[in-house]
């Protein structure tokens, strides 16, 4: 059964590599065989016909899961390089019969997961991994020719072999045949008992292809599986090892895949390290080194980076002269990418990292037919993302959307609503143009596994906003967490799910009903407040979360008070400093929800800012907090700070104190604007004991290290220029130089006009 012998042709192939890629379609023109064999799952034979379709263009995957449960799934992925494609292609292409011969999916997915897995570096391109393999075949022939890197002697031996017609194109299958049958013989299965399995079932389908077409056929396999498809062994126990398989009912489809999945970096077992290379390989027809260094210089270019026709030839020049010198018959990555760091790159290793991304790997993503299988959930993913002009793509790229306008507002929702069925084609991220409410940002990238999590998903529903409330209606009926509830309406009120607010509303109130713990209670509050605000943006009616809101607000007014005097240790106050922000924020945002929420929350902020039960870091926060807003006036804020900052206040609570006062971005600005201040808390600081100053030192540090460079080089200005103004006495009541006890309205109102003007205000 050996090329040249009388039995079928056995072309045993390294998967993805543009070599193989050529010499089996060389090999099948030489032979003609009347069928090809292709190690595969059999279940795609039903879906071959798709590979002619002119919407499908590789890199593809067979995707099989199983019916019951869409998460047991697995690929079978496929490039226009690798050797399954070309023999696929080629037999399609002379109406020669087709087939996958190896074990079938609903066998592969119904065996337990370190079963399934995927075989050496030329075994079986299925999707799941088993961890690390006793031998690695390439390695070994690699170390007995004398090389350290498989993939450099793999290139110089397959993919760098001659370009020009060889006069057998058979003997190359042949060397590797006879050099797997010796790795064979020394390491068995290598490891990987399921290959026996595996192995057994092509031998049965060769078997049932001799009876059809006799002995002229062709048999595409990885390298490694054919000294045991050589092997004289009886069907009989090859039966044997088939029989008692678990089974389980599997459906199977073409979906897109990408280049970078294609790498071995992504976690495939058997990937490669440079996809985007082999692509380019196979693709030249002559010279392929001068046109790549040429898509080089035109990524660069991309980049503005100034690259000329002159560095492209002497690249060329230096990887052709590193070849030579190193004895390899052509230049290869290596030579290619050092050539092009030290003449395009000005030996940097920046600009080199893109071209290996962009060009090495790749972001290049297929595409199948519209007649393939899919979900109806899958098809109407695909009818939005087309409606919505939304492109999946395998290059991570950032998306700004104006939920002010229709098509930016649905793009929004379809996003939101993919998330909330665990389809994380998108990521929220900061918005660069803006801060206001209605302004997203998302960090888009399509990866083959979201096909999968899609097929999941479609046990929810047929459409996505369908799909998306049942899931959000079972998440509230099975939540145990008021924080997690209320991230749940938050979310529903981003995906435009009203029809699944009652139900998360009726278990919201449950909950808050039930729980008595104030800093859940704090913790909840923030979400909800955000919930309303985009509902808002959105046009949403949230009336009834607004009255839930409401009531968790009250409910905090009344149990915050007690709870920060109740003896907290330090990492309790900062907990709850925490809280206090987040409430502080939602309350602002949950005016319009209760007549007279804020007037009562500043009442509780009072409350805390002069209670000396209170921690210093809570008390301080309360303080900062009622004076950012207008509610505290100027001489009451200098007096609680003479308070706090007293010979008689421990210094670490004084040290907390200025921690909850001056901590966070804006309080560096506030000390460098407000002389009086300033100069309180540089006289505590001078006047703290030697042993005590040790003690807060650490505080002092993390408040006044979280400033920004310039505010803390403004501090020591004027630290420095006049030592003797800032240090005011503690509780001194007089207005510092420079400064008049009250405003001039006059000189007010012309310094308000040119804010407005700088704001656009009306």
């Amino acid at each position: 059964m050996s090329p040249g012998a009388a039995g079928p042709l056995l072309l045993g192939v390294r998967h993805h590599g543009p070599g193989s890629a050529r010499a089996v379609r060389a090999a099948l023109d030489r032979a003609r065989p009347r069928a090809v064999l292709i190690e595969g799952p059999p279940e795609g034979d039903a879906l071959l016909a798709l590979a002619t379709e002119p919407g499908m263009r590789p890199p593809v995957a067979l995707l099989a899961h199983a019916a019951d449960d869409p998460g047991r799934a697995a690929f079978w992925p496929l490039a226009e390089f690798s050797p399954e494609w070309v023999a696929l292609r080629w037999a399609q292409a002379r109406d020669v019969p087709v087939r996958f011969v190896d074990l079938p999916a609903a066998h592969a997915l119904a065996a337990p997961e370190e079963e399934g897995a995927e075989e050496p570096g030329t075994g079986a391109p299925g999707a799941r991994a088993a961890g690390a393999l006793p031998v690695d075949p390439l390695a070994v022939l690699a170390q007995t020719a004398g090389y350290e890197d498989p993939e450099l002697w793999w290139e110089d031996v397959v993919e760098h072999r001659g370009g020009g017609a060889v006069r057998d194109p058979l003997a190359p299958f042949e060397a590797l045949a006879e050099a797997m049958g010796a790795l064979r013989e020394t390491y068995g299965d290598g490891g990987r008992p399921r290959d026996l399995v595996r192995e057994a079932h092509i031998r049965q389908r060769m078997r049932a292809a001799r009876r059809e077409f006799g002995a002229d056929y062709a048999v595409v396999c990885g390298a490694w599986h054919v000294p045991a498809l050589r092997a004289r062994t009886t069907a009989a126990a090859d039966r044997a090892l088939l029989a008692g398989l678990p089974r389980t009912r599997v459906e199977t489809t073409w979906v897109p895949w990408t280049h970078r999945r294609l790498a071995r970096a992504g976690g495939y077992g058997a990937g490669i390290t440079s996809p985007g290379w082999y692509a380019h390989l196979f693709a030249a027809r002559d010279r392929p080194v001068e046109r790549w260094l040429t898509r080089v210089a035109g990524l660069l270019r991309e980049e503005g980076r100034q690259v000329s026709s002159a560095h492209v030839i002497e690249a060329v020049r230096l990887a052709e002269t590193l070849a030579a010198v190193r004895g390899r018959p052509v230049a290869g990555l290596a030579e290619t990418l050092e050539a092009a760091r030290a003449v395009m790159c000005d030996g940097s290793d920046v600009p080199l990292a893109l071209i290996e991304d962009r060009l090495v790997v790749g972001d290049v993503l297929g595409e199948v037919p519209d007649a393939a299988p899919a979900v109806p959930l899958q098809r109407d993913v695909t009818r939005r993302q087309r409606s919505l002009r939304l492109k999946a793509e395998a290059r991570e790229r950032e998306l700004e959307l104006d939920l002010r306008k229709d098509t930016d507002a649905a793009r929004s929702l379809l996003l939101h609503r993919l998330r909330m069925l665990g389809v994380d084609w998108g990521v929220p991220t900061a918005s660069r143009g803006g801060t206001g409410t209605f302004r997203e940002t998302w960090r888009l990238r399509w990866e083959p596994e979201l096909s999968v999590r899609v097929a999941e998903a479609g046990i929810w529903g047929t459409t996505v906003p369908g799909a998306a409330t049942a899931r959000a209606e079972a998440e509230a009926a099975r939540a145990g967490d008021l924080g997690e509830v209320t991230a749940l309406a938050e979310r529903c009120l981003l995906a435009g799910l009203p029809e699944a607010l009652p139900a998360v509303l009726r278990a919201l109130a449950d909950l808050a009903a039930l729980d008595t713990d104030v800093a859940r209670l704090a913790g909840a509050l923030p979400a909800l407040a955000r919930s309303l605000r985009y509902g808002d943006v959105r046009g949403t009616d949230s009336a009834a979360l607004a009255t839930v809101a409401a009531g968790l607000a009250e409910r905090i007014c009344v149990a915050l008070p007690p709870a920060c005097a109740a003896g907290l240790d330090a990492d309790g106050a900062a907990e709850l400093r925490g809280h206090l922000d987040g409430v502080h924020g939602a309350v602002a945002l949950l005016a319009g929800a209760g007549e007279g929420l804020r007037e009562r929350w500043s009442a509780v902020l009072r409350k805390l800012a002069g209670r000396d039960t209170v921690p210093g870091l809570i008390r301080g926060r309360a303080v900062r907090l009622l004076l950012d807003d207008g509610r505290l006036p100027p001489e009451e804020t200098a007096r609680l700070m003479g308070l706090a900052l007293s010979p008689a206040a421990p210094p670490a609570d004084a040290a907390g104190w200025i921690e909850g006062f001056a901590g966070g971005g804006s309080g560096g600005t506030l000390l460098v604007h407000d002389e009086r201040l300033r100069g309180m808390v540089d006289a505590w600081l001078v006047a703290v004991p030697e042993r005590a100053f040790t003690d807060v030192l650490p505080l002092l540090r993390r408040t006044f290290g979280a400033y920004e460079p310039g505010v803390k080089r403004t501090l020591g200005e004027l630290a420095r220029r006049d030592p003797g103004i800032r240090r005011t006495p503690v509780g001194a009541g007089a207005a510092p130089e420079g400064f008049a006890p009250d405003l001039d309205p006059a000189r007010a109102d012309a310094a308000e006009q040119v804010a407005r003007l700088l704001l656009g205000a009306a």
